[in-house]
């Protein structure tokens, strides 16, 4: 799809060549449209050697077990949003302490994926009935006989077989104040 209007101001939109590439830029202001991009999250809640998961109640992925996670909302921290996508799809409260994986994909709207660890805080899997049919906590040996998604099974993978790194975990405390920053670090 191509951008025939400027976001910022309205005028007409043009191709021109920004710094190498060509690019859709505003006629009338400075706004050059960069490409279409989405940030999904994903949830990996460890609850007594069990992952949570749930099944796909729609496309994409109808009928496969994935675990909980959805997309960033533009005023949304991706950690506030891993946090919300997991309470709104099972009513798990779990909160953020690491992160874990990343996939890029680029395609017609490029995706970013990151994947968090969170500890488990409390409530019982119930699945939203929207988004998805069930939801629980599943071990290794079960997850063998379900429809597990394969990018999943990679994430479960990585999730369980740790070796005890944390991956990139949160900073409570960074040495500078940075409200409204989430902030990871080795």
């Amino acid at each position: 799809m191509e951008v025939n209007f400027c976001s910022s101001c309205g005028s007409a939109m043009e191709t021109r060549d920004v710094d190498g590439t060509p690019r859709r830029a505003c006629t009338a202001c400075s706004f050059v449209h960069w490409g279409n991009y989405s940030i999904g999250v994903g949830a990996l809640v460890e609850r007594e050697g069990k992952i949570l998961l749930v099944r796909r109640a729609q496309e994409p992925g109808k009928g496969y077990w994935t675990n909980p996670g959805g997309y960033a909302e533009q005023l949304e921290q991706i950690n506030e949003t891993v946090r919300r996508e997991v309470l709104e799809e099972t009513g798990i409260d779990a909160v953020v302490t690491g992160v874990a994986a990343l996939r890029d994909q680029p395609r017609v709207v490029h995706n970013l994926y990151v994947a968090f660890t969170m500890a488990y805080v409390g409530g019982e899997p119930v699945p939203d009935g929207v988004e998805v049919d069930a939801a629980g906590f599943y071990g290794l040996e079960e997850l063998e006989t379900m429809n597990v998604a394969p990018f999943t099974r990679w994430l479960v993978d990585v999730a369980m077989k740790r070796d005890g790194s944390a991956g990139l975990a949160v900073d409570e405390a960074p040495i500078v104040p940075l409200p409204g920053y989430g902030l990871f670090r080795i």
